[in-house]
């Protein structure tokens, strides 16, 4: 469902969901880094730091606005992530082992070079070790974005390619922020978790189809899973795991019907606020001690370097050994330039960022988003005119 309609320009309409998606997402960073870096600083400031409180007797939920948008919004971005590896694994291009071979090697390799670099740069410090996962990520939805910019030059086997990594990736995130990045658990809460969680999958095993009852229950798991000290967006991959998959007679998916009318909310709503939200880094205090940082030399050669070099360095082992061929239509030079654009980080780096250094002050704060910034757009630029040229030279 594009924004694109007819009280909406011509030039918009005639963009594609991704093109507009991503459109969107760059006008929410630049607005972002402008009040950050501009007299709209203290507004930016207060805004992000408005107090939200929802209470209901003795259960409280008092959060400055940023963290509603990190633990709330997210939660429903991760939602409509696990509806699409769902999705993928069921009907699409991770249905089977042979399938899901190349991207899910390429996948691999693209989050543990990254972070080897990362962890090359940093290990002398253990807060500063925290942010090894940083650039790990890619952002589907501006991968995407820019791989529709280039239109008929990109094969559609190489985009389902990305595609299919990017969902990969996604779900390494998610394993990642699972095992890494708690706090304190709290043993009541998770009990709550376990039993919302038993509920869940009662009502797949059941056979109830209607979203409703699982959004309820899913309600109640993210408050638990909030209170327990597990990141709260994980909620959403339990919710969209539990929701049934399969098509029934006239070919309709409870899933794959929540995920399409979640897409649009997620993707024109969601994503830019959460980077409007965490990408206002002020360059006013920026120098050259904050470049020669590691963190920040980690990140962009972990994000620019490390992704384009295990994605193809695994991709390239993967055929040699025969486990999978060449996305039909693509050659050497097309995979390495899509292996280049899932260097593209961003909301997902971001958002791993927030979690690594979020107790240890400003500084860090600073070259982590500058450094996640600067490496995507790298890659996004990069990636673009590599396939540009070779897709014209086909």
């Amino acid at each position: 469902m594009p924004m694109g309609n007819v009280a909406a320009p011509r030039f918009w309409r005639a963009m594609s969901p991704e093109v507009q998606a991503g459109v969107l997402l760059i006008l929410a960073t630049v607005l972002a880094l402008l009040l950050a870096n501009t007299r709209g600083v203290d507004f930016y400031e207060w805004l992000l730091s408005i107090p939200v409180q929802v209470r209901v007797g003795a259960l409280d939920i008092n959060k400055p606005l940023l963290l509603w948008v990190n633990d709330g919004l997210m939660a429903l971005f991760f939602l409509v992530v696990g509806l699409e590896i769902k999705r993928e694994m069921a009907h699409g291009h991770l249905r089977s082992l042979r399938q899901m071979a190349l991207p899910g090697f390429a996948a691999v390799g693209g989050m543990v070079v990254p972070a080897l670099i990362y962890v090359a740069l940093n290990h002398h410090d253990p807060v500063l070790l925290r942010g090894w996962a940083i650039p790990s990520a890619t952002d589907i939805a501006f991968a995407l974005g820019v791989l529709a910019l280039l239109g008929s030059r990109v094969p559609p086997a190489l985009k389902a390619f990305v595609m299919a990594l990017a969902v990969m990736d996604d779900l390494g995130a998610v394993i990642i922020i699972a095992l890494f990045y708690t706090s304190q658990l709290s043993l009541l809460s998770l009990s709550v978790v376990a039993a919302m969680t038993a509920v869940l999958i009662l009502l797949n095993r059941c056979g109830v189809r209607r979203t409703a009852p699982y959004i309820v229950v899913g309600v109640l798991l993210w408050v638990s899973v909030l209170k327990s000290g597990v990141h709260a967006t994980l909620a959403g991959v339990v919710i969209a795991l539990a929701i049934p998959v399969s098509r029934d007679a006239d070919g309709d998916s409870p899933a794959e019907h929540l995920e399409h009318a979640l897409q649009p909310w997620v993707a024109y709503a969601i994503v830019p606020i959460f980077a409007f939200a965490n990408a206002g880094v002020s360059l006013l205090g920026l120098d050259a001690s904050a470049l020669a940082s590691s963190v920040f030399q980690g990140i962009v050669l972990g994000l620019f370097v490390g992704k384009q070099l295990g994605i193809f360095a695994f991709s390239w082992l993967c055929v040699r050994l025969g486990w999978a061929t060449l996305p039909e239509g693509a050659g050497w030079r097309q995979l390495y330039g899509a292996a280049v654009l899932c260097g593209i980080g961003f909301t997902m780096s971001l958002f791993i960022s927030s979690l690594a250094f979020q107790h240890s002050g400003g500084s860090v704060a600073l070259v982590d988003r500058l450094g996640v910034l600067l490496g995507s757009l790298l890659s996004a630029l990069a990636g673009y005119f590599i396939l540009a040229r070779v897709g014209s030279r086909r």
